[in-house]
């Protein structure tokens, strides 16, 4: 018999279709080791020597590769086509010859970078064994993410309270997000003008124009700096008779952007689609892994972690067919287009990603697909055939417009698309809206030099710079790429990790770092620069990628950096609070102590008249204090100070916000035990048993800024989204206890990346159907003495039933198509379900002891000092 380990479960089912009885395919979900999350599992002076350890899940789930192997005589390691992947299959093989479960059985590496019957044959033709270079690199970069972790954390949480752990690439991602923040708030902006006119062709035509030059001088971007300015512009403007002096024209081609990699896809689909890395990534393994279609899995993309963007001549040609039948000769050019990666030391050992089949045309697919597929499937798709289309072909042109004396000069230009090329089906960076907008251009009227023009009118605009905008999931990835920080395989990871360490926020797709970030990246910045340096964390990327390439000995690499990183930590031992609180007052001044409209010093404290704010550390994190403490005992949490929009008194009572338009009853602002709130009206003194609408304010939010509007706004959740078609239920959005989610029934999904006031029904049912797929949920009918629904669903353990908070997995043997309602009760009964109802009787006992007075009242104390010796014994044993 073959055995065959793979990824994942689903890729398991397929690939044993395609195999045949001859194999038998099992998933190792991931990897199945891992370093034990405890100080010494990476033993720097034993060469760098590292434990690992399967936890309760990985050992019960490869006990079936364990199992199987017993009468194996092949055994293939399809994992996936990365640096992971050889990881997983090297953890694999290891494993089971620790067990000696490999004498006598030829193990083979295949690898396969898309799940289609051919490919899939094709790589089991034609096997390796494990790149052991690529394991190495896998073993130095899992060592060093864990010697920073485990050393640099601890400093953190000694001398920074209520910091979380800091992480080799994180860290660094963190720092561009804060230092973006700070160049904004530093950012002053400066007022300019410009100053626009129309013209009447000789053909009656309009043509605008804009201001280049001003008394025979060039206009930089502020020359026109103010109103005054700007009127005495438009008056010199107002007094010429104006010619056409010059007509520029010129053709210019546009190419086809090249096909997908895993950076770009990322980026792409944060602007196209709004999704971000993390939904992008998690929407492709399920493209990759394969779509039921016509009662055959099939594999829709091909391998999504790449940095190649390259393809196959197969899939070219494939390509090349369907365009010439679907958009004739003209779009496409006469050879093949291909594209090269500009990426240093990129993953090229396979394709970009693309459509297995491009004859797969998504309008076919959308029968098969849910929403989120569908968007990302149509995008691959484009993508892939608009790169091999002709050039799309553009005639520009450049108006210049002069005065008698030629020292007023105007420009007008546009472009107009003479052949549309690859941008008939897709463009870079727009919605399929903007796609169809552009290709109308802006047309210019024919117009010829010497002619003239009558002056419309004239209209000066005020401007004010703007500053640098903060990072999108996009831009982040794209930075991160050009700076060489990370791998394109880990950006999803790296961002998910800065938000659930509350480093970050996403607020309007944009990242605005919180306090406890900036304040983590300020300490590192200054105790340990060398270590949150861009080119620093690039370099160490390209080492471990010569390791991947056998130029550079694994051991070396950590050893170099593991002298100097432990000589570091080493040094912060010495280093006292005190030396952390002022350094950091003075690296986060300008955020914490913002100038005053009113002139008076930032730091002095509004309680006393002569203590002084400043940054101080407590064991729950770190405030803002005055001097004077203990004498004053102002405090105030970490926000930006706004000046007069400090934080809200509410020791004194309620915040009024504003009367509810629809109620009339005000709006107010509290805090409750478990934080701030806000609540429409007050509890009826005729009927407290009905509490008013209330909101507990988010993470997110700031108290100063909650005004009725926000409250409101707040207040309005949970709200109805839509009708879930298969039961007619209401869909809900709302915040819960674990943050927004949608809801139907007894179905609850969190949302991160959508919002619950804007979320639509569409994106609401594909999500609930999504975690509905995955737990594959379905109700078998009701407990007769619960009266509640009894549900199978899959979980992390496997297949179970509930009802209530009483749940029983199904036995190893048992299926889930073999569940009936019959079993499922009595299994639920054995573990509980209908105790309370069948023991409901039982509690009028005690109330007929009760009648019969105090009687048994001395029994009960002789019962007690009996029992007293045998709980001792019990204790002592």
């Amino acid at each position: 018999m073959n055995v065959v380990v793979v990824e994942s479960p689903a890729k398991a089912k397929t690939i044993n279709k395609y195999l045949g009885k001859d194999y038998k395919v099992f998933a190792s979900y991931g990897h199945i080791r891992d370093l034990p999350a405890k100080d010494g599992s990476v033993r720097p002076d034993d060469g760098f020597s590292m434990d690992w350890e399967m936890d309760a899940r990985s050992k019960k789930q490869f006990k079936e590769i364990t199992d199987a192997m017993k009468g194996a005589d092949k055994l293939f390691l399809a994992t996936d086509p990365d640096r992971e992947g050889e990881a997983i299959s090297w953890h694999v093989q290891e494993v089971l010859e620790k067990k000696r479960l490999l004498k006598g059985v030829d193990v083979k590496r295949i690898v396969f970078h898309e799940i289609t019957k051919q490919a899939v044959l094709d790589a089991v033709a034609s096997p390796r064994e494990i790149n052991q270079e690529l394991v190495e690199a896998y073993l130095a970069r899992r060592a060093l993410d864990y010697l920073v972790g485990f050393n640099l954390s601890p400093v953190l949480w000694r001398k920074l309270p209520g910091s979380r752990s800091a992480g080799r690439v994180q860290s660094v991602a963190l720092r561009l997000i804060c230092e973006r923040e700070a160049e904004i708030e530093a950012f002053k902006s400066d007022e300019y003008w410009t100053v626009d006119a129309k013209f009447t062709t000789p053909k009656k035509k309009t043509l605008a124009a804009n201001l280049t030059h001003l008394n025979g001088e060039k206009l930089a971007k502020l020359s026109i700096g103010n109103e005054n300015a700007a009127n005495g512009a438009v008056a010199t403007v107002e007094a010429g008779t104006y010619t056409v002096g010059d007509v520029e024209r010129k053709k210019t081609r546009r190419n086809p952007a090249p096909p997908f990699t895993t950076s770009t896809l990322q980026q792409e689909a944060s602007r196209k689609l709004g999704f971000g890395a993390k939904r992008t990534m998690q929407v492709a393994q399920k493209l990759y892994e394969g779509i039921n279609i016509g009662g055959e899995t099939v594999g829709l993309i091909t391998y999504m972690r790449t940095d190649a963007v390259s393809l196959s001549n197969e899939a070219i040609f494939a390509a090349r067919d369907l365009i010439k039948d679907q958009y004739g000769e003209n779009y496409l050019p006469k050879a093949p287009r291909t594209y090269k990666t500009k990426q240093k030391n990129a993953q090229e050992a396979h394709e970009a990603i693309r459509p297995t089949g491009v004859s797969r045309r998504p309008e076919a697919m959308a029968q098969y697909l849910d929403a989120d597929q569908l968007k990302l499937y149509t995008l691959i798709w484009k993508r892939t055939v608009a790169c091999q289309m002709e050039s799309a072909v553009l005639d520009q042109v450049g108006v210049v417009i002069q005065n008698e004396d030629k020292q007023t000069w105007l420009r007008a230009s546009g472009s107009v698309i003479v052949f549309d090329g690859f941008l008939t089906l897709y463009q870079e960076g727009r919605d399929d809206a903007a796609d169809d907008d552009e290709k109308g251009g802006k047309m210019l009227p024919d117009v010829q030099t010497g002619d003239k023009l009558n002056l419309g009118p004239v209209k000066a605009e005020q401007h004010f710079t703007q500053p640098p905008p903060r990072y999108s999931e996009a831009s982040l990835v794209k930075k991160m790429e050009e700076l060489g920080i990370g791998r394109p395989s880990t950006y999803a990871s790296i961002i998910s990790v800065l938000q659930d360490r509350d480093y970050v926020r996403l607020d309007k797709k944009r990242f605005i770092p919180e306090d406890r970030g900036r304040l983590v990246t300020a300490f590192l910045a200054n105790f340990f620069e060398r270590y949150v340096q861009y080119d620093f964390t690039a370099n160490l990327e390209d080492q471990l990628d010569e390791i991947s390439n056998g130029q550079e000995d694994w051991q070396k690499v950590l050893r170099e950096f593991w002298v100097a990183f432990s000589g570091a930590v080493d040094d912060t031992k010495e280093l006292r609070v005190r030396d952390v609180l002022d350094t950091l007052n003075k690296e986060l001044a300008e955020h914490f102590f913002t100038e005053r409209e009113d002139g008076k010093d930032p730091r002095s404290c509004p309680t006393c008249a002569d203590g002084s704010l400043s940054l101080k550390l407590g064991k729950f994190g770190a405030f803002i204090g005055c001097s004077n403490y203990p004498e004053c005992n102002y405090t105030r949490p970490l926000v930006k100070d706004e000046g007069d929009q400090a934080l809200p008194d509410l020791d004194s009572g309620p915040k009024e916000l504003g009367v509810d338009p629809e109620t009339d009853q005000m709006v107010t602002m509290r805090r409750g035990p478990y934080g701030l709130y806000v609540q429409i009206g007050d509890i009826d003194p005729e009927d407290k048993k009905k509490k008013p609408k209330r909101a507990s304010l988010t993470a997110d939010m700031n108290p100063a800024e909650v005004d009725l509007q926000a409250a409101l706004k707040l207040l309005s959740l949970p709200r109805n989204v839509g009708i879930f078609p298969e039961t007619g239920e209401v869909i809900k959005a709302g915040i819960g206890r674990f943050g927004p989610y949608v809801s139907v029934g007894k179905t609850f999904v969190s949302i991160k990346e959508d919002s619950p006031y804007t979320i639509g029904e569409n994106r609401a049912i594909a999500l609930i159907h999504e975690k509905m797929e995955k737990t594959q949920m379905v109700v078998l009918g009701q407990h007769p003495d619960e009266k509640k629904d009894i549900i199978l669903q899959n979980g992390r353990w496997g297949p179970f039933v509930k009802v209530g908070r009483i749940n029983v997995r199904l036995p190893k043997d048992m299926d889930r198509e073999e569940v009936t309602l019959e079993w499922a009760i009595e299994a639920l009964n054995k573990k509980g379900a209908g105790a309370k109802k069948k023991k409901a009787p039982a509690k009028k006992k005690p109330a007929a002891k009760k009648t019969a007075a105090k009687k048994p009242a001395a029994k009960k104390t002789t019962t007690a000092k009996k029992k007293a010796p045998a709980k001792k014994k019990a204790a002592s044993e």
